[in-house]
């Protein structure tokens, strides 16, 4: 069998982009925090993880600009190597001290630093216990380690307490969450999370990347709870809050230290660039300087679930700015994606097996700089469209 039939046989995203309905892939002109251009379509961006809308902050775009006239476009090799500038360093221990840990490492993207703790520090004979809603760069960590992989049905404790207490007393345990749920836009709830390690004598992990920004005066969910001594890990990742790409971990020192040097993303990749790392410290200053922008972020998240719900909208259990609106099925989905599109609001749609059958859906995100009129506007075209392809 020649190993690309099964490339020419994948027929979907075709008959997608014939049928006009396909959502994926679509390049920006332009793309102004709150509002996006495509050629010459206008929209509101309710699509993006950008929820402190810093991309455009004038200290943060300065910031990357002076990195590149200093440094130039890349370190050109890894961390391990000669790619360490001062600047990762300053970076670390700003972000340490940020999340409230001894010591923090960055890696290129946050892809790689679930990737690479978890399979640096899951050996064989140890156990990784995960949330079934984890993120997929979570489940790759597991995959790449030598431990084994056990899940957990979402935020229940008990079926967490039966996985753990059916692991064998030899090896390791670390069970690993996302402090909010990236589809869901609900919250890991760390407080009886932590009750249960404990009594089993599992290690946390916390997946922040979606928190950081969000919860706990931007510092994530341990901090929300006022659990972050109970939290052994903390990762955060800079393409969302932070306007920048990479990522770190963040824990004890001697952990941090032994994950520096069997990391193989961290090891075999390149650093992270100057002007991504310099974005990043600049953001993590803004926070530091408009903490309005957090509390902000987080007024919107409350009025755009209310009104919402008030339309006769299924959203789900969401907590935060990111609110799904499910509708079920995949071709109405699709259409009712297209009809937003059409009339200028940029969301996205999240088909299975991203989520389980039946229950498709469009992923709502809110920036902190989203104006009162644009949230309007969002919510008149989201009653028009809902109205019209009998979703309420």
């Amino acid at each position: 069998m020649d190993i690309f039939e099964k490339c020419g046989a994948y027929t979907a995203a075709n008959d997608a982009r014939k049928s006009g309905l396909y959502p994926y892939f679509i390049p920006l002109t332009n793309n102004e925090g709150p509002e996006a251009r495509i050629g010459d379509h206008h929209l509101i961006m309710i699509g993006s993880n950008n929820y402190l809308g810093l991309t455009m902050h004038p200290k943060v775009r300065q910031a990357a600009l002076d990195a590149v006239k200093t440094y130039g476009t890349s370190c050109t090799g890894s961390r391990f190597l000669n790619g360490t500038l001062e600047m990762h360093l300053e970076l670390e221990r700003r972000l340490a001290e940020w999340v409230g840990k001894e010591r923090a490492l960055v890696f290129s993207t946050g892809y790689q630093v679930n990737v690479g703790t978890i399979s640096s520090l899951v050996a064989r004979d140890d156990f990784v216990i995960t949330d079934k809603d984890d993120h997929a760069s979570i489940v790759d960590g597991c995959r790449l380690s030598f431990g084994t992989m056990k899940r957990f049905p979402h935020n229940d404790m008990s079926g967490l307490e039966r996985v753990l207490a059916s692991l064998p007393e030899k090896g390791g345990r670390l069970v690993i969450v996302d402090g909010v749920y990236s589809m869901g836009g609900d919250i890991a709830p760390l407080p009886q999370l932590i009750e249960v390690c404990k009594q089993y004598g599992a290690r946390l992990m916390v997946d922040d990347a979606h928190s950081i920004g969000i919860l706990g005066g931007g510092r994530g969910t341990a901090a929300e709870f006022g659990v972050t001594k109970d939290v052994d890990l903390i990762m955060g990742t800079f393409s969302k809050s932070f306007a920048s790409l990479g990522g770190f971990i963040a824990g004890d020192d001697c952990v941090i230290d032994y994950i520096q040097h069997h990391a193989r993303s961290l090891i075999f990749s390149a650093s992270i660039p100057p002007a991504n790392a310099a974005a990043a410290m600049a953001a993590l200053e803004v926070m530091h300087e408009e903490p309005e922008r957090v509390a902000r972020l987080n007024e919107i998240g409350a009025f755009m679930r209310r009104r919402y719900r008030e339309l006769g909208f299924n959203i789900g259990i969401t907590e935060t700015p990111i609110i799904p609106v499910v509708i079920g099925e995949d071709i109405k989905a699709l259409q009712f994606w297209k009809a937003l599109f059409d009339n200028g609001v940029y969301t996205n749609v999240v088909l299975p097996p991203a989520v389980p059958q039946n229950m498709t859906l469009l992923r709502t995100s809110y920036m902190a700089t989203h104006t009162d009129e644009q949230l309007e506007k969002v919510l008149s075209v989201f009653e028009k469209v809902g109205k019209a392809l009998g979703v309420i």
